[in-house]
């Protein structure tokens, strides 16, 4: 997986590249496709700088596979914080994008072996 770095309002230091780094390995297992490289864009800051209170800090994780692209989004009041949660949200739209493809080819499987036995799709034995 390549994986472009950018930061908004803050600096980039190697501790905050190595925790994003470490986070980012875990998605790694679901990123890996037939010949295809994945590309991890993110995107880590401050959303101002003349906030006092509230949620400040921003990770933005954008994936492209192939033609598909996913992402995650959050704010949260600490940049580590910000990170963990968008790889969570990350973690669920690959699982569920997997889910998803899992499920049709198993379904498309099943009509194939419905018509190699000769009998419609619709009209299974019960």
């Amino acid at each position: 997986m390549r994986i472009t770095i950018k930061t908004t309002n803050i600096t980039l230091t190697p501790e905050i590249s190595d925790y994003l780094g470490k986070r980012l390995e875990s998605l790694e297992k679901l990123t890996t496709r037939d010949n295809e490289v994945a590309i991890a864009d993110v995107e880590i800051g401050r959303t101002s700088t003349h906030h006092h209170t509230g949620d400040i800090y921003r990770a933005e994780i954008n994936i492209h596979i192939g033609h598909k692209s996913f992402r995650a989004v959050k704010e949260t009041g600490d940049l580590l914080t910000s990170i963990d949660a968008a790889k969570d949200q990350m973690m669920e739209e690959l699982r569920s994008d997997k889910d998803r493809r899992l499920s049709l080819l198993r379904r498309g499987s099943q009509h194939v072996k419905a018509i190699i036995k000769g009998f419609p799709w619709w009209r299974r034995r019960r």
